[in-house]
């Protein structure tokens, strides 16, 4: 394989940026005071990356520009999104350097990830945390990017955003909750819209309380599969007092146990302050499974029922149509009674 110059700059990148982040993972374990990025305006730059799986098709890439333009914003596109690199898109070193890239170019002002998949677990080594605390902006995305926001905030404590990634199909309850946070600054009360539609009681968006009440904390979290990912790592949160937020796509009812029972086996709930489930889309009974199984409540009754602290299921979080934009870090208010997450403060200046 030709070395080229190219290769040379972001391997010798790689290598600086790896034995810095190895200094600031010994800094870890403390819950860091919480730094607020800079909202994005209209006319802002906002740069897209590709932190996990790699994107075959350049219309993916066209229709994220064209709805990030639609939002007033101004998209640009990292250097590595195309690349390929078996199913990632491009090698850990070159999704990192994108990343690392966004955060010093002062002529950017946000970050947005393309889509997930999975990967970014895999950039943890080479992304720049002293740069990111050095230079904070607004980083967002969804599902596998949930290992980023969450290693971004434990690393830094700069609020990062669970909200669409670029390529989102960009309804207009989506659009909204992510202008309210992110772009105006608002702390709105998140709450299910509740429709009848068709039928005389509200079959969509439900919420199921699990254990009433009222908290308030920091909010972490995500896709499921991802945050139990981070456990026994440095880029591990500190989940004390904390709102704990998960949702999960795709997973049998029985791996999502196994998943939840592994964060309880380390603690992380032990000290929560409440616990948020969102969507668990297609997270059904493996059919092999047979008869006398759990469903997915009894799961959440099992685990969360007990721990004597606000509960609720339903949430309009992760792999939904219409989803909230929540903010990692931020603090907030949950009420289990009425499944309602409210922010404290604004996430942005």
């Amino acid at each position: 394989m030709a070395i080229t110059r190219r290769s040379l700059v972001c391997n010798a990148s790689a290598l600086t940026v790896a034995a810095a982040a190895s200094s600031a993972r010994a800094e870890s374990g403390a819950t860091r005071a919480p730094v607020r990025p800079k909202r994005l305006r209209k006319g802002d730059r906002v740069r897209i990356v590709a932190p996990a799986s790699v994107t075959y098709d350049t219309d993916e890439v066209d229709i994220a520009r064209e709805a990030l333009t639609a939002l007033g914003l101004t998209p640009s596109v990292g250097d590595h999104v195309m690349d390929r690199h078996g199913y990632l898109a491009g090698t850990d070193e070159a999704r990192a350097a994108d990343i690392n890239a966004a955060f010093t170019d002062p002529a950017i002002d946000g970050i947005i990830a393309l889509r997930g998949g999975w990967g970014a677990a895999r950039t943890l080594p080479f992304i720049d945390f002293n740069l990111i605390r050095q230079t904070p902006k607004v980083f967002m995305g969804y599902s596998d990017i949930t290992t980023l926001l969450n290693a971004i905030t434990a690393q830094t404590g700069l609020v990062t955003f669970h909200g669409p990634n670029a390529n989102t199909q960009w309804d207009p309850f989506t659009t909204a909750a992510m202008r309210a946070v992110v772009m105006d600054a608002k702390t709105p009360t998140m709450r299910n819209p509740q429709t009848l539609d068709d039928s005389l009681a509200v079959r969509t968006n439900r919420i199921q309380t699990i254990s009433a009440g009222v908290a308030q904390g920091r909010l972490l979290g995500g896709n499921l599969t991802l945050f139990t990912g981070l456990l026994g790592t440095d880029y591990f949160p500190n989940t004390t007092g904390a709102l704990i937020f998960l949702e999960e796509v795709g997973e049998y009812i029985y791996r999502c146990d196994r998943l939840i029972n592994q964060l309880a086996l380390a603690g992380a709930f032990d000290r929560a302050a409440g616990i948020v489930l969102g969507g668990f889309t297609d997270c059904g009974v493996d059919p092999a499974g047979g008869y006398g199984t759990f469903s997915l409540h009894d799961i959440f009754k099992h685990h969360f029922g007990g721990l004597g602290v606000p509960v609720f299921a339903g949430a309009m979080v992760g792999h939904v149509r219409e989803k909230q934009t929540i903010p990692v870090g931020a603090q907030a208010g949950m009420n289990a009674d009425d499944g309602t997450l409210k922010l404290i403060e604004p996430a942005v200046t």
